[in-house]
C-alpha cells in the first residue's frame, strides 16, 4: 500500500490496525463508494466482490469495481468502453440524464453478465446485455445484445429447479438445471419477462407487483431463498421519499398475489434528520462467510436537500436474513457497525485506481488515459492524445453548455472536448498545468466542476475580443454572465496551474490560478456555491472535476477553424482531504480509505 509522505504516526498506527485479525463486529464509514455512484448492483464470486453503477451519458460507462474487503474498491474495467459496442447511440443522446440506466450485474457458470437499458435515443431505446469471462479487461466485454424493452432498471434472474445452497440470488452458481440461454428480466413497473440471451427475443410483460403505493416502483431484484422468490424494489422516487420495499411469492409463474413484507419499507431514511438521505435502489448479496450485505444509493445532503454536489453515492449496510424470515436491514448512517468485514486487502487483480486514492497523472507517452477519467458522451476520435507536451486536447466547437450545430445531436454530441474524474471527497484539491496559446477570440481552455451541460462552473484561459488574454469564470450560474479578468502580463507564454478546491467546508468551490513554476503567484479568481451543482438538471448524477477546451462556436459542423491550436495539460493532481460522515463530523481521507476509527 502506498502511504503519503505526510502521514502521521497516529495514522500509521491505523494502517497497522487494518491488518487481518480475529473476526469481530466491524466499524466502517459510508459511503464506501464515495462520489457519483448511483444504483449499485453487486455480486460476490470466489472471494471478490464486484459492483456496477449507473453512468447515463458519461463514457466510458458502467464501471466495474472490485474489492476483497468491501471497503477498498478498485476500478478494474468499464463494461461500455467502445463506441462499436453500441454504435450510433451516444452521439444521438441529447438529454443530460439519459443513457445507461441502473444496470444489474450477475454471475453464472463462469460468465459475468451486466444488463441495462439505454434510454433517450428516439426510435432506438433498447435493453442491452453485455457479458465477459474476465471483468478485469475492458476489451473482454462483449458488444451489446439489444432487446426491446419499454421500462428501465432490468434485473436478470435464472430460476433454478434445485437450490443446493438454499440461499441464492443467482450471483455465484456454476451449475443449474435450467436453459442457460433464457432468464427472467424484471423491470420498472414492476413487470416480468423472459429473455433469450442468445437472440434477444423477449416475451410480453406480465405484472409482478405494484409495490406499496409509492411513486415510481422500480429497480427490482429477485432472490430465491427458503422456497420463496423475494422481490426487492425501490419506491417513492429518487429524492427524499426514496425507499426499499419487499414482497415474496411462492411461484413466479401461475402466481398468487405477492405477500408484502410486514415492515415495509424495509430500508429508508425519509422523514429523518439523517445526513444521509434518498436511501434506496439497492441490491443484496452474501460474503464468503454467508453474511448478507446490501448496497444502495444515498446523498449526503441532510433533510434540507440543497447542497450535495457528489450526487448519489453508494452505501453499504449489514443485513440479517434468517431462514424463512424477512431480511432486516441496518439503517444507513455515516458510521456503521455490523458483521465482521473480510480482512483488509488491496490484493485485487487487474489495473486501475482505487476509488478513494489520489490522482497523480503526468500522461506518459504510450499510456492510455487513466481509467477513472470519463467524457460526456463518446469523444471524437483524436480529440485526446498523449504527447511529449502532455495531454493534447483538440478544441471542440461546442462550449460545455451549447449546441451551436442547430441542436443536431449527431454533430453536437461529438463537439464537446471534456474529460473529468468524479469528485470523491467532501474536501479535496484538484489541479492541472495548462500550456495554451490561443490565437483568435473565443479560443479557451481550462478546468471545470461539471454536473451537466446545464450546470457547471469553469475557470478558463481565453482570448478576448480585443486580443487580451483573460481568465473567464462563471461562478454565479452556468447561464449567467461570466466575469473576465486579465492574465498578468508576466504570465504570457508560460504554463499556468489552474486549481479547484474545497478546503474548509463542503459547500463552496474555490477556483485559483498561478504560474506553474511559482506557487507563490497563486491568485483566487472566484468562488461558487456547491448548490449550483446539486440537483436541478443533474439530480441523477454527480460532479466531475476535469478539463475542457473550446473555440466557443467558431467554425462549422463539428470543427473549429483550421489552424486552431491545441491545449496541452499535464501534472493532473487530485487529493482527497476529508470526508464528512455527518453534518458536523469529518474524517481524514486516509482513515476513510482504510475504514478504520480514529485513535
Amino acid at each position: 500500500m502506498k502511504v503519503s509522505p505526510g502521514l502521521t504516526l497516529a495514522l500509521l498506527a491505523q494502517v497497522a490496525a487494518a491488518a487481518p485479525g480475529p473476526a469481530q463486529n466491524s466499524t466502517y464509514y459510508n459511503p464506501v463508494l464515495p462520489g457519483w455512484h448511483s444504483d449499485p448492483s453487486c455480486v460476490h464470486v470466489d472471494g471478490i466482490f464486484y459492483c456496477v453503477t449507473s453512468t447515463f451519458i458519461s463514457f466510458p460507462g458502467l464501471p466495474i469495481y472490485a474489492s476483497r474487503d468491501l471497503i477498498n474498491w478498485k476500478h478494474v474495467s468499464h463494461v461500455w468502453n467502445r463506441e462499436s459496442q453500441l454504435p450510433g447511440y451516444s452521439w444521438a443522446t441529447v438529454a443530460q440524464q439519459h443513457g445507461m440506466y441502473a444496470a444489474t450485474i450477475r454471475y453464472r457458470a463462469g460468465t459475468f453478465y451486466v444488463i441495462c437499458e439505454y434510454l433517450g435515443v428516439a426510435g432506438k431505446d433498447a435493453g442491452v446485455l453485455f457479458r465477459t469471462t474476465n471483468p478485469f479487461d475492458d476489451a473482454a466485454w462483449s458488444d451489446a445484445l439489444t432487446f426491446p424493452v419499454d421500462k428501465i432498471d432490468p434485473d436478470l434472474f435464472w430460476d433454478d429447479e434445485e437450490d443446493n445452497n438454499n440461499n441464492i440470488n443467482n450471483s455465484t452458481r456454476n451449475t443449474n438445471t435450467t436453459d442457460e440461454n433464457k432468464a427472467y428480466v424484471a423491470t420498472q413497473g414492476i413487470q416480468l419477462q423472459e429473455l433469450d440471451l442468445t437472440t434477444g427475443a423477449i416475451t410480453r410483460p406480465t405484472s409482478l407487483w405494484n409495490g406499496t403505493g409509492g411513486v415510481w416502483p422500480e429497480g427490482p431484484h429477485l432472490y430465491k431463498k427458503d422456497g420463496y422468490y423475494y422481490l426487492l424494489i425501490a419506491e417513492g422516487g429518487t429524492a427524499l421519499d426514496h425507499s426499499i420495499t419487499m414482497a415474496r411469492l411462492h411461484r413466479l409463474t401461475q402466481r398468487s398475489a405477492p405477500e408484502p413484507a410486514p415492515a415495509n419499507p424495509v430500508l429508508t431514511n425519509r422523514g429523518t434528520d439523517s445526513y444521509f438521505q434518498t436511501v434506496g435502489h439497492g441490491d443484496l448479496f452474501q460474503d464468503g462467510a454467508g453474511n448478507w450485505w446490501g448496497m444502495a444509493l444515498a446523498t449526503r445532503s441532510g433533510p434540507a436537500y440543497k447542497s450535495y454536489p457528489m450526487g448519489r453515492e453508494a452505501v453499504l449496510f449489514p443485513v440479517t436474513w434468517r431462514t424463512g424470515e424477512w431480511p432486516v436491514m441496518q439503517p444507513v448512517r455515516g458510521r456503521m457497525s455490523g458483521w465482521p468485514l473480510p480482512p483488509r486487502s488491496r490484493d485485487v487483480p487487474g489495473s486501475g485506481p482505487f476509488n478513494g486514492d489520489p490522482d497523480v497523472y503526468d500522461f506518459p507517452v504510450g499510456e492510455p488515459l487513466p481509467r477513472n477519467l470519463v467524457h460526456w458522451r463518446v469523444p471524437r476520435p483524436g480529440t485526446f492524445t498523449v504527447t511529449e507536451k502532455g495531454l493534447a486536447v483538440v478544441l471542440g466547437r461546442n462550449d460545455l453548455t451549447g449546441w451551436p450545430n442547430d441542436g443536431d445531436p449527431e454533430e453536437g454530441g461529438r463537439a464537446v472536448s471534456f474529460v473529468g474524474r468524479r469528485q470523491t471527497h467532501s474536501l479535496f484539491r484538484f489541479g492541472v498545468d495548462l500550456d495554451f496559446a490561443p490565437r483568435e477570440a473565443g479560443q479557451e481552455a481550462g478546468v471545470v466542476a461539471f454536473l451537466t451541460q446545464a450546470a457547471h462552473v469553469q475557470l478558463g484561459v481565453v482570448m478576448g475580443e480585443e486580443g487580451k488574454l483573460s481568465f473567464r469564470f462563471n461562478g454565479t450560474s452556468p447561464d449567467g454572465e461570466a466575469t473576465l479578468s486579465e492574465v498578468p502580463a508576466a504570465w504570457a507564454g508560460k504554463p499556468v496551474r489552474l486549481e479547484i478546491e474545497m478546503a474548509e467546508e463542503p459547500t463552496e468551490y474555490t477556483f485559483s490560478a498561478m504560474l506553474a513554476a511559482d506557487e507563490g503567484s497563486r491568485v483566487v479568481v472566484g468562488k461558487a456555491s456547491a448548490e449550483l451543482l446539486s440537483g436541478g438538471s443533474g439530480s441523477f448524477v454527480g460532479t466531475l472535476l476535469g478539463i475542457y477546451a473550446t473555440c466557443n462556436g467558431a467554425g462549422s459542423g463539428v470543427d473549429c477553424p483550421s489552424g486552431t491550436p491545441k491545449a496541452y495539460f499535464r501534472r493532473w493532481r487530485y487529493t482527497g482531504i476529508a470526508q464528512y460522515i455527518s453534518a458536523d463530523e469529518k474524517i481524514p481521507s486516509i482513515v476513510d480509505s482504510l475504514g478504520q476509527e480514529e485513535t
